[in-house]
């Protein structure tokens, strides 16, 4: 059975963030407003749905129909929407993705589908990817990344060294946690395995070592902070 406990209560999250906000006020990611990041989360809840689709049928389904489609979607419904709306839809999407998830047997979680970056992996990946999306929106319309459960935290940084490596776009570095006994090593050559998540000294060199809290380290990693050192190495933004 796959665990939903992370996605369940980060939508909880993520909607009540959505019901206390001002959707009208920017958010924290550039260029948007809560209305955009409320309007992409209804948009992603239907786009993954695609893919639970894609899973219980063996019907390909893609997630968008193109980067433009999914860009227009947002601005559609971010601009076409009062807040209320808004609120009732991203509440309606979450609901009918949890439903439909609920509904895929032990062979469907296994097959195979593509995310709108072109990975292929099984359809338990789809709970992974809505998990990180509602509680990582939830810091963009005001939340912090302490509220999040400790375990998820850890795996958020994993989940961005492992597509830092996936991708060979580095840096190399080592990231070391302040607040418990746990490094991560970026090595970023092509080709890469993906990331060690290892108790105890880093191995071998790796590049610079960046120190933080795992909040502060994520909040850097996914472009939602400050680097937690100065000499930290720049990247970009993630989701």
């Amino acid at each position: 059975m796959v665990d939903l406990k992370w996605m369940d209560s980060g939508t909880a999250y993520f909607e009540s963030l959505v019901d206390a906000g001002d959707l009208d006020r920017a958010s924290g990611l550039p260029g948007w407003t809560g209305r955009h990041v409320a309007a992409h989360m209804a948009a992603n809840a239907r786009a993954l749905g695609r893919l639970v689709h894609w899973a219980r049928t063996g019907e390909e389904r893609a997630m968008y129909a193109s980067p433009q489609a999914r860009d227009a979607e947002i601005e559609e419904l971010a601009g076409g929407s009062s807040a209320g709306e808004l609120s009732r839809l991203v509440k309606e999407t979450a609901g009918e993705l949890r439903e439909d998830l609920g509904r895929l047997t032990e062979a469907q979680w296994g097959a195979r589908v593509r995310t709108a970056q072109g990975r292929v992996v099984p359809a338990t990946e789809i709970v992974w990817m809505r998990t990180r999306e509602v509680w990582v929106h939830g810091v963009d319309l005001g939340g912090r990344f302490e509220d999040l459960p400790d375990e998820l935290v850890g795996a958020l940084i994993a989940d961005v060294v492992r597509l830092l490596e996936l991708r060979g776009e580095g840096p190399a570095m080592v990231l070391r946690a302040t607040d418990r006994d746990t490094v991560w090593h970026v090595t970023a050559p092509p080709g890469s395995a993906g990331p060690i998540e290892a108790i105890g000294p880093p191995k071998g060199g790796g590049g610079p070592e960046v120190r933080g809290t795992v909040a502060e380290l994520v909040a850097w990693l996914t472009g939602r902070g400050p680097a937690p050192v100065p000499d930290a190495p720049p990247i970009g933004r993630w989701l």
